[in-house]
């Protein structure tokens, strides 16, 4: 570009100093939803549908996000530790209620 008296103004160089470009920080998105599902999932007790999701976003992260690995495999723990639970309180509910129509004859004599 010049001014009006002709003079060419002084441009600057991209990334001048030895600075380098600037990158994106890296997505840790998934890896923080997956854990921040186990950890709900265990304070609120959500006990099958949050924990699955965790699981999923668990995998996933640990295959999209190597960066994060940590905090995937955490969420990954949390989510299966909570959904373990909830089958274990399940099949226990299901023998309780086998239990209690074996013996409902004999509750009339």
């Amino acid at each position: 570009m010049t001014d009006a008296a002709g003079h060419q103004a002084p441009q600057a160089a991209p990334y001048a100093y030895g600075y380098a470009a600037p990158t994106a920080a890296p997505t840790r998105t998934l890896s923080i939803t997956s854990l921040a599902l186990g950890l709900a999932s265990i304070v609120f007790s959500w006990t099958f549908f949050a924990p699955i999701a965790g699981l999923v976003t668990g995998v996933m992260a640990l295959r999209r996000e190597p960066e994060s690995k940590t905090m995937a495999v955490w969420g990954i723990v949390l989510n299966a530790v909570m959904l373990a639970g909830a089958v274990i309180v399940a099949l226990l509910a299901l023998i309780g209620v086998g239990i209690g129509f074996a013996f409902l004859p004999f509750a009339f004599l």
